[in-house]
């Protein structure tokens, strides 16, 4: 197969060919039809994962055809259209019988603890427990956007956050994560406010749902600023890029008892952020963490999508080629796209 490989943190990445991969007894091998290109993804190139070992293959979003299966699967056969969460549980730990398989203790996170899916394909163990059918309706760029940044901000908006309609949102940062949160946020009738440095991002978030738009560059106080537009402060705000800074302000402009979710991940240097603790206690503030979202959960996401109220195609800026996702996934750090890149040409 050919595939996108590294030897080395931080080195460019080549196009190899290798050897295809087999399916273990409860898993799959799934002929890779699209993968998105996500932040996460550099973060391991640069060795901000402890899970990546060398030699790599990168590549967590993805969306594709069963073309082999282990003895052991049951539910699942070759030529079914699948997708599955970037956090795979094993089935059988507590944190899996209880339903929360996005922190399973022994979780298989492929692109990470495993070759990744910047390949023609990719092995996914434990299937049973993590395989999603995909409506025959959806493409499979659309359903490799939703594997981590969709996925993970539908569960930090509905549920960990638990947002209501009317309810004021503070979005910090119009990324892929972000502009998500914006749109899955209008959908259940929330008031999503934009935040970000960038002029056209915040302009296409706010043909996304988002009422009010904020750029950070220009404004000295965004705890402040939310604050004016809310009347009080957010009852949510999200952290969607992960900086200190974003981390920080996401808690600050949260009105009393007002809910913070980290979404963005906080890695390297950024892993231990300033916290304003003195108003998470003087307010009763929750600070909740969100990675990934379970596979039996993306039932209530994909009817959202298939009748229209959520339409995560939109959040894809370009279509690409595994040649052409080399200098996207190394300049990402720097990168200025409006939208989501998925690879689906091999």
């Amino acid at each position: 197969m050919k595939a996108m490989y590294y030897e080395a943190f931080e080195k460019t990445p080549e196009i190899r060919t290798l050897p295809d991969p087999s399916p273990s007894e409860n898993g799959v091998v799934i002929k890779v039809e699209a993968t998105g290109l996500c932040r996460s993804d550099w973060h391991g190139w640069m060795g901000h994962d402890p899970d990546i070992r060398l030699p790599h293959v990168p590549g967590h979003e993805l969306a594709g055809t069963i073309a082999a299966a282990g003895r052991g699967v049951l539910n699942y056969k070759v030529g079914d259209r699948v997708t599955v969460p970037f956090v795979s549980g094993c089935g059988r730990c507590g944190e899996c019988r209880s339903g929360n398989q996005q922190v399973c203790e022994a979780q298989f996170q492929p692109g990470f603890t495993h070759w990744g899916s910047f390949a023609e394909y990719v092995a996914l163990d434990f299937a049973d427990q993590n395989l999603v059918n995909l409506p025959e309706s959806m493409d499979f760029a659309t359903a490799a956007s939703l594997g981590c940044r969709f996925a993970t901000s539908f569960r930090a908006i509905a549920d960990q956050a638990r947002v209501q309609g009317g309810e004021w949102v503070a979005v910090h940062g119009c990324g892929g994560v972000g502009l998500s949160a914006i749109m899955i946020a209008a959908a259940l009738g929330a008031n999503p406010i934009a935040i970000d440095i960038s002029e056209e991002k915040l302009a296409f978030a706010q043909t996304l749902g988002a009422v009010a738009a904020i750029n950070a560059r220009d404004t000295d106080d965004i705890a402040a600023a939310v604050k004016e537009i809310t009347q009080g402060g957010a009852h949510v705000s999200i952290d969607a890029l992960g900086s200190p800074v974003t981390c920080f302000n996401s808690i600050r402009n949260l009105r009393r008892r007002g809910r913070h979710v980290q979404v963005g991940l906080m890695l390297a240097e950024h892993a231990t952020p300033q916290i304003p603790m003195a108003q998470v206690i003087g307010h009763e503030l929750e600070i909740y963490g969100s990675h990934g979202m379970q596979a039996w959960r993306y039932d209530a996401m994909l009817s959202m999508i298939v009748v229209g109220k959520l339409e995560p195609k939109r959040l894809i800026g370009r279509e690409i080629s595994l040649e052409e996702a080399v200098p996207a996934l190394v300049t990402m750090d720097r990168a200025t796209d409006l939208g989501i890149n998925v690879i689906t040409r091999f």
